[in-house]
């Protein structure tokens, strides 16, 4: 608490970033865990902004190719996995005033949703199928690694426009596969102005007021 306190308040950060759990292997504790309540109040309190990022956990199989990496295989749903626990802890809509950003488009999330939608309610889910859908629908979703048109076109009938961010990786990636994902969004969103503008910047903007006022300043 007295890090986030210092973030917000000294540094003017307009939120923090957390991984999906904290804690190695079977002693990892997903983010959603009752454990982390009083920092999720806290955020709450402030109606602070959230970046959930998935962690590099590894899976109990082995990779199933070469190619195929922790970063593609097993982080993506690390922070589904995350956004799902919030969901069904009842967590994402006890602390509704916090803004949550999942990372990759929610890894999964978009895929599975639905599907936590009913099988969790039979599983012991306290909510309706409704009311987990509708917390999912709550969460934002940045286009790092997945922007496509199969993904973005997922996305926007699943949240609308109003709750995708643009974002790239870089430099966690090279600026020919940040490149990729670019293009691929400017070309999804080149016959509306609007919504383009409002995933590349506006979006962004409305949850980062800090960063808002720094850019007025310039103008």
């Amino acid at each position: 608490l007295a890090e986030l306190a210092y973030a917000l308040d000294e540094l003017h950060a307009d939120g923090v970033a957390l991984s999906s759990s904290y804690g190695e292997g079977s002693h990892a504790v997903y983010i959603g865990d009752d454990v982390y309540d009083p920092i999720w109040a806290e955020l709450d309190r402030r109606g602070a902004t959230v970046f959930l990022h998935g962690t590099q956990t590894a899976s109990s199989t082995p990779w199933p190719h070469a190619s195929l990496g922790i970063p593609i295989t097993e982080v993506p749903n690390e922070t589904y996995k995350a956004a799902a626990h919030l969901v069904v802890t009842g967590k994402k809509r006890r602390f509704a005033n916090v803004n949550i950003i999942l990372a990759h488009l929610g890894g999964s999330a978009l895929a599975l949703a639905p599907r936590v939608a009913v099988l969790s309610r039979h599983m012991g889910c306290a909510l309706t199928s409704e009311e987990i859908l509708e917390d999912f629908r709550s969460f934002y979703y940045d286009t790092a690694l997945s922007a496509h048109e199969s993904t973005l076109t997922a996305a926007t009938a699943f949240v609308g426009h109003e709750r995708i961010l643009f974002g790239t990786d870089f430099p966690a990636v090279s600026k020919d596969m940040a490149g990729w994902y670019t293009q691929n969004a400017d070309e999804y969103y080149k016959s509306d102005d609007m919504q383009l503008g409002a995933i590349m910047r506006d979006n962004a903007l409305r949850l980062m007021p800090t960063l808002q006022r720094r850019l007025r300043q310039t103008d």
